[in-house]
Protein backbone atom coordinates (compact mmCIF):
# COMPACT_ATOMS: atom_id res chain seq x y z
CA UNK A 1 0.00 0.00 0.00
CA UNK A 2 1.08 3.58 -0.67
CA UNK A 3 -0.16 6.98 0.50
CA UNK A 4 -2.52 9.32 -1.28
CA UNK A 5 -1.23 12.77 -2.13
CA UNK A 6 -3.41 14.39 0.52
CA UNK A 7 -2.09 12.05 3.22
CA UNK A 8 1.49 12.75 2.16
CA UNK A 9 1.02 16.51 2.38
CA UNK A 10 -0.74 16.23 5.73
CA UNK A 11 2.00 14.01 7.11
CA UNK A 12 4.70 16.39 5.88
CA UNK A 13 2.97 19.37 7.52
CA UNK A 14 2.58 17.52 10.84
CA UNK A 15 6.22 16.47 10.77
CA UNK A 16 7.26 20.05 10.01
CA UNK A 17 5.24 21.27 13.02
CA UNK A 18 7.08 18.82 15.27
CA UNK A 19 10.41 19.93 13.81
CA UNK A 20 9.59 23.59 14.52
CA UNK A 21 8.66 22.78 18.14
CA UNK A 22 11.95 20.97 18.75
CA UNK A 23 13.94 23.68 16.97
CA UNK A 24 12.42 26.37 19.19
CA UNK A 25 13.47 24.56 22.38
CA UNK A 26 16.96 23.89 21.03
CA UNK A 27 17.38 27.55 20.09
CA UNK A 28 16.16 28.58 23.55
CA UNK A 29 18.80 26.41 25.23
CA UNK A 30 21.63 27.53 22.96
CA UNK A 31 20.67 31.17 23.52
CA UNK A 32 20.40 30.80 27.31
CA UNK A 33 23.40 28.54 27.90
CA UNK A 34 25.63 28.44 24.84
CA UNK A 35 26.20 25.41 22.63
CA UNK A 36 29.46 24.40 24.30
CA UNK A 37 27.95 24.23 27.77
CA UNK A 38 24.81 22.59 26.42
CA UNK A 39 26.89 19.89 24.74
CA UNK A 40 28.71 19.22 28.02
CA UNK A 41 25.38 18.93 29.82
CA UNK A 42 24.09 16.50 27.19
CA UNK A 43 27.28 14.45 27.58
CA UNK A 44 26.79 14.09 31.34
CA UNK A 45 29.94 15.95 32.37
CA UNK A 46 29.14 16.76 35.97
CA UNK A 47 31.63 19.60 36.33
CA UNK A 48 29.46 21.75 34.04
CA UNK A 49 28.23 25.01 35.58
CA UNK A 50 25.23 26.72 33.95
CA UNK A 51 23.23 29.86 34.56
CA UNK A 52 19.92 28.11 33.92
CA UNK A 53 18.69 24.55 33.60
CA UNK A 54 18.53 23.20 30.01
CA UNK A 55 15.20 22.00 28.67
CA UNK A 56 16.49 19.57 26.02
CA UNK A 57 18.80 16.58 25.56
CA UNK A 58 20.82 15.21 22.67
CA UNK A 59 17.82 13.13 21.66
CA UNK A 60 15.99 16.30 20.68
CA UNK A 61 18.67 17.10 18.14
CA UNK A 62 18.20 13.65 16.61
CA UNK A 63 14.42 14.06 16.63
CA UNK A 64 14.76 17.32 14.71
CA UNK A 65 16.74 15.52 12.00
CA UNK A 66 14.17 12.69 11.97
CA UNK A 67 11.24 15.09 11.56
CA UNK A 68 12.90 16.92 8.69
CA UNK A 69 13.76 13.63 6.97
CA UNK A 70 10.21 12.31 7.41
CA UNK A 71 8.71 15.53 6.02
CA UNK A 72 10.93 15.33 2.95
CA UNK A 73 10.21 11.61 2.51
CA UNK A 74 6.45 12.18 2.76
CA UNK A 75 6.57 14.78 0.00
CA UNK A 76 8.86 12.81 -2.31
CA UNK A 77 7.78 9.18 -1.82
CA UNK A 78 4.32 7.66 -1.86
CA UNK A 79 5.62 4.78 0.27
CA UNK A 80 6.30 6.90 3.35
CA UNK A 81 3.49 5.54 5.54
CA UNK A 82 5.89 3.62 7.79
CA UNK A 83 8.05 6.72 8.23
CA UNK A 84 5.02 8.67 9.45
CA UNK A 85 4.05 5.88 11.84
CA UNK A 86 7.50 5.52 13.43
CA UNK A 87 7.86 9.30 13.79
CA UNK A 88 4.46 9.38 15.50
CA UNK A 89 5.31 6.47 17.80
CA UNK A 90 8.65 7.96 18.87
CA UNK A 91 7.02 11.35 19.47
CA UNK A 92 4.33 9.81 21.67
CA UNK A 93 7.02 7.95 23.58
CA UNK A 94 9.09 11.06 24.24
CA UNK A 95 6.36 13.68 24.80
CA UNK A 96 3.53 11.78 26.49
CA UNK A 97 5.09 11.66 30.01
CA UNK A 98 5.42 15.44 29.95
CA UNK A 99 1.66 15.72 30.34
CA UNK A 100 1.98 14.60 33.96
CA UNK A 101 5.64 15.36 34.83
CA UNK A 102 5.88 19.04 33.79
CA UNK A 103 3.69 20.10 36.72
CA UNK A 104 5.69 18.21 39.36
CA UNK A 105 7.28 19.99 42.32
CA UNK A 106 10.74 19.13 41.02
CA UNK A 107 9.96 20.93 37.76
CA UNK A 108 8.55 23.91 39.67
CA UNK A 109 11.85 24.26 41.50
CA UNK A 110 13.97 24.04 38.34
CA UNK A 111 11.96 26.02 35.77
CA UNK A 112 9.84 29.18 35.74
CA UNK A 113 6.06 29.08 35.47
CA UNK A 114 6.15 30.65 32.01
CA UNK A 115 8.61 28.06 30.73
CA UNK A 116 6.58 25.18 32.16
CA UNK A 117 3.37 26.55 30.66
CA UNK A 118 4.94 26.71 27.22
CA UNK A 119 6.37 23.22 27.63
CA UNK A 120 2.96 21.83 28.57
CA UNK A 121 1.31 23.44 25.54
CA UNK A 122 4.04 22.06 23.28
CA UNK A 123 3.61 18.61 24.81
CA UNK A 124 -0.13 18.62 24.05
CA UNK A 125 0.50 19.83 20.49
CA UNK A 126 3.21 17.21 19.94
CA UNK A 127 1.05 14.37 21.24
CA UNK A 128 -1.88 15.49 19.07
CA UNK A 129 0.35 15.83 15.99
CA UNK A 130 1.90 12.41 16.61
CA UNK A 131 -1.52 10.77 16.91
CA UNK A 132 -2.64 12.57 13.74
CA UNK A 133 0.44 11.28 11.87
CA UNK A 134 -0.36 7.69 12.79
CA UNK A 135 -4.02 8.12 11.81
CA UNK A 136 -3.04 9.79 8.53
CA UNK A 137 -0.67 6.95 7.67
CA UNK A 138 -3.44 4.41 8.27
CA UNK A 139 -6.36 6.25 6.68
CA UNK A 140 -4.49 7.60 3.67
CA UNK A 141 -3.34 4.29 2.21
CA UNK A 142 -4.29 3.08 -1.25
CA UNK A 143 -3.12 0.29 -3.56
CA UNK A 144 -0.64 1.27 -6.30
CA UNK A 145 -2.30 2.21 -9.59
CA UNK A 146 0.33 0.43 -11.70
CA UNK A 147 3.76 -1.15 -11.53
CA UNK A 148 5.46 2.23 -11.88
CA UNK A 149 4.32 3.34 -8.41
CA UNK A 150 6.95 1.98 -6.08
CA UNK A 151 5.79 0.17 -2.96
CA UNK A 152 7.82 0.03 0.29
CA UNK A 153 10.83 -2.30 0.15
CA UNK A 154 12.32 -4.02 3.16
CA UNK A 155 16.05 -4.61 3.66
CA UNK A 156 18.01 -7.23 1.76
CA UNK A 157 18.65 -10.65 3.37
CA UNK A 158 22.16 -9.88 4.62
CA UNK A 159 21.29 -6.37 5.72
CA UNK A 160 18.23 -7.65 7.59
CA UNK A 161 20.28 -10.18 9.55
CA UNK A 162 22.93 -7.58 10.42
CA UNK A 163 20.29 -5.06 11.57
CA UNK A 164 18.58 -7.79 13.61
CA UNK A 165 21.79 -8.72 15.42
CA UNK A 166 22.79 -5.11 16.06
CA UNK A 167 19.41 -3.74 17.19
CA UNK A 168 18.26 -6.73 19.24
CA UNK A 169 21.64 -6.97 20.99
CA UNK A 170 21.53 -3.25 21.76
CA UNK A 171 17.99 -3.61 23.11
CA UNK A 172 19.07 -6.51 25.31
CA UNK A 173 21.96 -4.46 26.72
CA UNK A 174 19.62 -1.58 27.55
CA UNK A 175 17.19 -3.91 29.32
CA UNK A 176 20.05 -5.51 31.24
CA UNK A 177 21.14 -2.11 32.56
CA UNK A 178 17.56 -1.33 33.58
CA UNK A 179 17.39 -4.58 35.55
CA UNK A 180 20.66 -3.61 37.21
CA UNK A 181 19.19 -0.20 38.02
CA UNK A 182 16.22 -1.79 39.77
CA UNK A 183 18.48 -4.08 41.79
CA UNK A 184 20.97 -1.37 42.75
CA UNK A 185 18.56 1.49 43.52
CA UNK A 186 15.10 0.06 44.20
CA UNK A 187 14.15 3.14 46.22
CA UNK A 188 13.82 5.15 43.00
CA UNK A 189 11.08 2.85 41.67
CA UNK A 190 8.60 3.78 40.19
CA UNK A 191 9.75 7.41 39.82
CA UNK A 192 12.58 6.26 37.54
CA UNK A 193 9.98 5.15 34.97
CA UNK A 194 6.97 7.42 35.39
CA UNK A 195 8.56 10.53 36.88
CA UNK A 196 8.39 12.00 40.36
CA UNK A 197 9.98 14.39 42.82
CA UNK A 198 12.93 12.06 43.49
CA UNK A 199 14.05 11.97 39.83
CA UNK A 200 15.38 14.93 37.86
CA UNK A 201 14.69 15.09 34.14
CA UNK A 202 14.84 17.73 31.48
CA UNK A 203 11.69 19.76 30.93
CA UNK A 204 10.58 18.47 27.53
CA UNK A 205 11.63 14.84 27.89
CA UNK A 206 10.50 11.60 29.55
CA UNK A 207 11.83 10.02 32.77
CA UNK A 208 15.14 8.18 32.16
CA UNK A 209 13.81 4.68 32.79
CA UNK A 210 10.78 5.25 30.56
CA UNK A 211 13.00 6.48 27.73
CA UNK A 212 15.40 3.54 27.97
CA UNK A 213 12.72 0.85 28.08
CA UNK A 214 10.81 2.38 25.17
CA UNK A 215 14.00 2.60 23.11
CA UNK A 216 14.86 -1.01 23.90
CA UNK A 217 11.41 -2.18 22.77
CA UNK A 218 11.70 -0.12 19.58
CA UNK A 219 15.12 -1.65 18.84
CA UNK A 220 13.85 -5.20 19.36
CA UNK A 221 10.76 -4.63 17.23
CA UNK A 222 12.82 -3.04 14.45
CA UNK A 223 15.38 -5.85 14.60
CA UNK A 224 12.75 -8.60 14.30
CA UNK A 225 11.08 -6.70 11.45
CA UNK A 226 14.45 -6.39 9.69
CA UNK A 227 15.26 -10.09 9.79
CA UNK A 228 11.73 -10.78 8.49
CA UNK A 229 12.40 -8.20 5.73
CA UNK A 230 9.10 -6.44 6.42
CA UNK A 231 8.42 -3.28 4.39
CA UNK A 232 8.27 -1.17 7.55
CA UNK A 233 11.62 -2.48 8.84
CA UNK A 234 13.82 0.21 7.26
CA UNK A 235 12.03 3.31 8.67
CA UNK A 236 11.66 1.73 12.10
CA UNK A 237 15.24 0.46 12.13
CA UNK A 238 16.76 3.71 10.91
CA UNK A 239 14.90 5.77 13.51
CA UNK A 240 15.72 3.28 16.29
CA UNK A 241 19.41 3.37 15.37
CA UNK A 242 19.39 7.18 15.13
CA UNK A 243 17.87 7.53 18.61
CA UNK A 244 20.23 4.87 19.96
CA UNK A 245 23.36 6.62 18.68
CA UNK A 246 23.48 9.72 20.97
CA UNK A 247 23.54 7.66 24.17
CA UNK A 248 26.59 5.78 22.94
CA UNK A 249 28.33 8.87 21.60
CA UNK A 250 27.86 10.83 24.82
CA UNK A 251 28.99 7.80 26.80
CA UNK A 252 32.21 7.70 24.79
CA UNK A 253 32.66 11.45 25.40
CA UNK A 254 32.44 10.82 29.16
CA UNK A 255 34.92 7.97 28.90
CA UNK A 256 37.45 10.12 27.07
CA UNK A 257 36.87 13.12 29.34
CA UNK A 258 37.52 11.12 32.51
CA UNK A 259 40.44 9.11 30.99
CA UNK A 260 38.76 5.80 31.78
CA UNK A 261 40.55 3.91 28.99
CA UNK A 262 43.95 4.78 30.46
CA UNK A 263 43.04 2.93 33.66
CA UNK A 264 40.55 0.42 32.27
CA UNK A 265 42.12 -2.52 34.09
CA UNK A 266 41.87 -0.77 37.44
CA UNK A 267 38.18 0.07 37.10
CA UNK A 268 35.49 -1.89 38.97
CA UNK A 269 33.77 -4.59 36.92
CA UNK A 270 30.51 -2.67 36.62
CA UNK A 271 32.32 0.42 35.41
CA UNK A 272 34.21 -1.67 32.84
CA UNK A 273 30.90 -3.02 31.56
CA UNK A 274 29.55 0.53 31.34
CA UNK A 275 32.54 1.56 29.21
CA UNK A 276 32.13 -1.44 26.91
CA UNK A 277 28.39 -0.82 26.63
CA UNK A 278 28.93 2.72 25.38
CA UNK A 279 31.29 1.60 22.62
CA UNK A 280 28.99 -1.28 21.69
CA UNK A 281 26.00 1.06 21.49
CA UNK A 282 27.84 3.28 18.99
CA UNK A 283 28.91 0.30 16.87
CA UNK A 284 25.42 -1.26 16.93
CA UNK A 285 23.75 1.98 15.91
CA UNK A 286 26.22 2.59 13.06
CA UNK A 287 25.91 -1.01 11.85
CA UNK A 288 22.11 -0.75 11.75
CA UNK A 289 22.22 2.62 9.98
CA UNK A 290 24.59 1.30 7.30
CA UNK A 291 22.67 -1.97 6.85
CA UNK A 292 19.29 -0.26 6.45
CA UNK A 293 20.40 2.75 4.44
CA UNK A 294 19.71 1.05 1.10
CA UNK A 295 16.41 -0.80 0.43
CA UNK A 296 16.44 -4.40 -0.69
CA UNK A 297 14.71 -5.83 -3.77
CA UNK A 298 10.98 -5.21 -4.14
CA UNK A 299 8.90 -8.24 -3.24
CA UNK A 300 6.56 -9.92 -5.68
CA UNK A 301 2.90 -8.78 -5.47
CA UNK A 302 0.85 -10.71 -2.95
CA UNK A 303 3.73 -11.79 -0.75
CA UNK A 304 3.37 -11.65 2.98
CA UNK A 305 5.53 -8.84 4.43
CA UNK A 306 6.82 -11.02 7.26
CA UNK A 307 7.38 -14.44 5.69
CA UNK A 308 7.71 -13.62 2.00
CA UNK A 309 5.17 -16.30 1.08
CA UNK A 310 2.04 -15.86 -0.97
CA UNK A 311 -1.52 -16.04 0.25
CA UNK A 312 -1.71 -19.77 -0.46
CA UNK A 313 0.00 -22.67 1.25
CA UNK A 314 3.03 -22.75 -0.99
CA UNK A 315 5.67 -20.11 -1.68
CA UNK A 316 5.04 -17.48 -4.32
CA UNK A 317 7.14 -17.89 -7.51
CA UNK A 318 10.12 -15.56 -7.69
CA UNK A 319 8.93 -14.17 -11.08
CA UNK A 320 5.14 -14.00 -11.43
CA UNK A 321 3.56 -14.38 -14.85
CA UNK A 322 3.23 -11.22 -16.92
CA UNK A 323 -0.17 -9.55 -17.11
CA UNK A 324 -0.91 -6.50 -19.23
CA UNK A 325 -0.87 -3.30 -17.22
CA UNK A 326 1.18 -4.63 -14.31
CA UNK A 327 4.66 -5.55 -15.51
CA UNK A 328 7.37 -7.27 -13.50
CA UNK A 329 8.63 -6.21 -10.11
CA UNK A 330 11.49 -3.73 -10.24
CA UNK A 331 14.68 -3.64 -8.15
CA UNK A 332 14.61 -1.54 -5.05
CA UNK A 333 16.53 1.50 -4.79
CA UNK A 334 17.95 7.27 20.25
CA UNK A 335 19.81 6.84 26.07
CA UNK A 336 22.35 4.43 26.82
CA UNK A 337 23.74 2.70 29.83
CA UNK A 338 23.43 4.58 33.09
CA UNK A 339 26.34 6.75 34.21
CA UNK A 340 29.12 4.83 35.95
CA UNK A 341 28.32 4.08 39.59
CA UNK A 342 31.21 6.20 40.78
CA UNK A 343 29.40 9.28 39.47
CA UNK A 344 26.32 10.95 41.02
CA UNK A 345 23.37 8.59 41.57
CA UNK A 346 20.35 8.44 39.25
CA UNK A 347 18.22 11.51 39.37
CA UNK A 348 21.15 14.00 39.17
Amino acid sequence: MILTRGARVTGAVLSAVLAVIVACWLIRDVDAIGFGQLWRYWSGLYDTRMRTAPTTSGTDLVLFVVYVAVAVAALRAASAASALVVAGVVTLTVRLPGLWTIGSRRMEAAYSDDLRSRALICAFVAVAAAAAMIITAGAGRRPPADSYERTPAGPGPGAGVLAFLALCAAGAVLIAWEIRQLVRDPEFFPDWYVGGDRIAQYLTGPPPGWATVMLALLCVFAGISAVARAPHARPFGLVAAAVLLPGGVFGVVRIVHYDMLDHFGDLPTELQLSVLSSFFQVLAALAALIALAVPGPVRAPGQDPWTGTGPGWGPTPATPPHHPGYGYPQGGGGFGPPPPPSQPPPGW
